[in-house]
């Protein structure tokens, strides 16, 4: 990737007025994107206990997580093209009744297909909060602080998931995510919630297209053969669409971007190998050591929170180091990672694992995003985000179904 120099200050769209993002402090940005992702990683320790609820097997609970990484997957897009086109009053309206509806729903649904739908509907609303959020960032330091704080929480989720549904119920330990409501009041005082001046017409072909085409793709960890297929099929469809509609739902300035399509695949194949680890090493844990869960979900926290905190770093000192540099040490540390987990012959040295991981999807995530959203052109950059997240989630929807293979017995 060619290096930009020097790098601007980034700022992204739902600043329509001009009014700066850094007027939102990043405590609440960082409030109301991170708690989704103690959400979709509580499942990590209590899959048995959801299947057992549900009446399932526990690799068929897995479907819980991939519902709710595909709805995080196709629903940023969506939601930032609602952002560019309506503003941001009516995504954070919008997202906030998601959540609460998708809350409710799964607290009391007593069939897997309609915890599902719950689910899902939290992930749709926990994907406009985070494309809320990161619209709002402004530099690579404040989304260093957003994706730092994503690791941060994911990783207190597994432990926190099983504490609460200890405590009360996986039900109650799955709604976490609500919590980011509480920044609410404090974004909308601060931000410009008004709706663009000109709106382009909604390219809705494109749109259902691209659903399709995450769909499909989704489903290639669990059904290889017809979702390869559908995949095919439904992005050379995409692909016509864009050439009939270069402006449309996915703009073909952007994959002409070369920066902005290297970055997004890294992002995605980060997120791969960190979410299939996340799922597979407590189990490695558990095969290999006999610890309880609670030492493993405490041990995997730690190491996750290592992570982390090493992430925030990498992400404040990104912009002293050339763009070579971080992604060698992005790439490095990203296949260190699951070699190291597949061939260790010593069990806690799969704590050093998460670690490893977890700084390397963090990091990549703060990063990659800052470099693609930069690369793009201004008017697409909310199209940028949401495009650039589609891939990142992607990741986080193949990994629990590759774990789900792996370990779990399918």
């Amino acid at each position: 990737m060619p290096e930009l120099a020097p790098r601007p200050a980034l700022h992204t769209p739902a600043t329509v007025s001009g009014q700066e993002a850094r007027q939102v402090p990043v405590v609440w940005l960082a409030l109301l994107a991170t708690p989704v992702a103690a959400s979709a990683n509580g499942p990590v320790l209590i899959l048995p206990d959801m299947a057992g609820s549900l009446g399932i097997r526990t690799a068929t609970a897995t479907w819980l997580v991939t519902a709710f990484a595909w709805a995080m997957a196709v629903g940023t897009p969506v939601m930032a093209s609602l952002l560019r086109r309506r503003g941001l009053g009516s995504v954070l309206r919008l997202c906030t009744a998601l959540i609460v509806a998708g809350t409710a729903v799964l607290c009391v649904a007593p069939w897997l297909p309609l915890a599902m739908a719950g689910r899902a509907a939290q992930a749709m609303g926990g994907a406009g909060l985070i494309t809320a959020a990161m619209s709002l960032a402004g530099s690579v330091r404040r989304m260093g602080v957003i994706t730092a704080g994503f690791g941060t929480l994911g990783a207190a989720g597994p432990l926190l998931g099983s504490t609460i549904a200890d405590v009360t119920s996986w039900r109650v330990s799955l709604g976490v995510g609500a919590v980011a409501l509480l920044a609410l009041p404090a974004v909308v005082r601060r931000a410009d919630l008004s709706a663009p001046r000109h709106n382009t017409p909604f390219d809705g072909r494109g749109c259902v297209l691209l659903v399709l085409t995450a769909t499909a793709l989704v489903l290639v960890p669990r059904y290889p053969l017809p979702a390869v297929a559908a995949s095919l099929a439904a992005a050379a469809l995409l692909a016509l669409h864009i050439r009939y509609r270069p402006a449309g739902f996915v703009p073909a300035s952007l994959l002409r971007t070369r920066t902005f399509v290297l970055s997004a695949l890294l992002a995605c194949t980060l997120a791969t190998s960190y979410f299939t680890l996340l799922f597979t090493v407590p189990q490695l844990l558990g095969d290999r050591t006999g610890w309880s869960t609670s030492t493993i979900g405490t041990g995997q926290l730690i190491a996750l929170l290592a992570g982390s905190a090493l992430s925030m770093g990498l992400a404040a000192a990104s912009a002293r180091m050339s763009r070579p540099r971080v992604l060698t040490l992005l790439i490095a540390a990203g296949a260190a990672a699951p070699l190291t987990a597949a061939l260790t012959p010593w069990a806690p040295l799969l704590l050093l694992v998460a670690t490893v991981a977890v700084f390397a999807t963090s990091g990549g995530q703060a990063t990659l995003a800052v470099y693609a959203i930069q690369a793009s052109p201004t008017a697409q950059r909310p199209t940028a985000i949401g495009l650039f997240s589609l891939c990142y989630q992607l990741g986080g929807a193949f990994g629990p179904a590759i774990a789900a293979l792996l370990t779990l017995g399918g």
